[in-house]
């Protein structure tokens, strides 16, 4: 049996910020009040300290099984319990896809060996695949994922009548990809026109454009509209794309949900003429224009979550030029740092950010028992130390590919302590390597 009393730690929960004690008991939250007593428990005092749900990462890259060389489950999951995510949705794009009930049981299998972090993964759609999609079970899967424009991996679902059957017999929530793919590549042969094979990654914000984003949103909405789909639609890029989305109604009503990445909150298409590469994602980075429009969505609820979309490539791939370098890089040991900085900057508060990353994803994806600093709850906690600083050098870097695109910032706080299913998984640069995470289980959608 495992007990911690937390002691007189800032708790920011659902909308509140309040000083109180916290027992974890094995791998609940027993208790919560002003001041508890347990002669049995390891102590920890939080003074000046603050304690947060663990960020739920709805979308990561964690490249296993095939793309072992890049990333495993194993390594990705330790880099986010100190980046303090305590749970992850992991993508179908890895080799091979994973496109039948068979292959997403082998991933599940791996991570119930390996991962430090809760863990659910998506089940991927093609082409001709939909009858084995039908057969995945929404209350142990997150999602179906679909691609609506090609990104790393060949799994571009572009067949309308495979978009309608998924979108209109699918019952569980549908996450999309979004980038019209006819748009992409006439905008890339116009690029090759110009520049031949020498195209600078300033322009992959122009090939990847905000058109092409929003005819695919577009799309995915009406289609979703049309047949009542639960849609949640990844990483948007635009400011024209968060008029598609609503927020008169409460998020466990919502059919249609959006998700913004810390990339896209924090970069901007300036930033390619130092970064190049290093911030290639798909979608692209875009303007400032578009990164403060989508800050408003995030603070009025248009957009609904945040997330990494972590996708980690080698340094040599990344140093190709750009045709042949891939998109994506290395974000989960960093976020929640990112945008604690953000708070600190006034662009949303902190019981915002929490929401945002970790409530609004329990609900989005209907989590049972996750998400929210509650008695009876998993215990999933972050604490962090609001006055350290933590620079992002070459030694703290925990992701396989061994590079970041904040190296060398230094931001204002610290994650002290991450608990995952009340095991204290990190603490103080120090990983504890017994293997904490479960898989992750669902309600029903309504």
């Amino acid at each position: 049996m495992s007990r911690y009393l937390l002691k007189n730690a800032t708790i920011v929960n659902e909308g509140k910020t309040f000083v109180s004690d916290l027992l974890i008991v094995n791998d609940r939250i027993e208790k919560i009040a002003s001041s508890i007593t347990d002669n049995q428990a390891a102590v920890i005092d939080l003074s000046g300290k603050w304690l947060i749900p663990g960020m739920i990462d709805d979308q990561v890259h964690f490249r296993e099984p095939g793309l072992t060389y890049k990333a495993t489950i194993y390594s990705e999951s330790r880099a986010a319990v100190a980046g303090g995510i305590t749970s992850f949705m992991e993508m179908p794009n890895t080799k091979p896809t994973t496109t039948t009930q068979g292959l997403l049981a082998e991933k599940y299998a791996i991570a119930s060996q390996s991962s430090l972090a809760n863990y659910s993964f998506f089940m991927g759609a093609t082409n001709d695949n939909l009858e084995e999609v039908l057969k995945t079970d929404p209350a142990a899967v997150c999602g179906i994922k679909v691609f609506m424009g090609s990104s790393t991996g060949n799994m571009l679902v572009d067949n309308e009548q495979t978009l309608t059957g998924i979108f209109s017999k699918c019952p569980m929530l549908i996450a999309t990809h979004c980038e019209d793919e006819h748009t992409v590549r006439k905008n890339l042969e116009a690029a090759k026109q110009q520049y031949g094979e020498d195209i600078p990654a300033e322009m992959h914000p122009v090939i990847r454009n905000k058109e092409a984003c929003y005819l695919s949103s577009h799309l995915a909405v009406e289609l979703a509209k049309k047949y009542n789909t639960r849609l949640h639609i990844l990483h948007i890029s635009t400011a024209k794309e968060t008029q598609l989305f609503d927020n008169t109604l409460p998020l466990e009503k919502k059919r249609i949900t959006a998700e913004a990445c810390v990339h896209h909150l924090w970069f901007t298409d300036a930033d390619y003429k130092t970064k190049g590469n290093w911030i290639k994602w798909n979608p692209a980075v875009k303007t400032a224009e578009d990164r403060d429009a989508l800050w408003d969505a995030l603070n009025d609820d248009r957009i609904d979550i945040l997330a990494t979309d972590h996708a980690p490539h080698t340094k040599e791939e990344k140093q190709q030029k750009y045709l042949s370098a891939p998109s994506g890089g290395p974000l989960v040991q960093h976020a929640v740092l990112a945008i604690l900085e953000k708070v600190k900057e006034g662009k949303i508060t902190l019981a915002r950010a929490v929401e945002k990353m970790a409530h609004a994803p329990a609900v989005c994806f209907r989590l049972q028992e996750r998400g929210f600093i509650r008695e009876g709850y998993f215990a999933d906690l972050v604490v962090i130390d609001p006055s350290k600083a933590y620079v992002v050098d070459q030694n703290v870097i925990l992701s396989k590919c061994d590079w970041s695109p904040f190296a060398g910032y230094t931001f204002s706080h610290t994650i002290e302590t991450t608990f995952v299913n009340g095991k204290m998984v990190y603490h103080r640069g120090q990983l504890n390597e017994q293997k904490a995470g479960q898989r992750l289980f669902f309600s029903p959608i309504h």
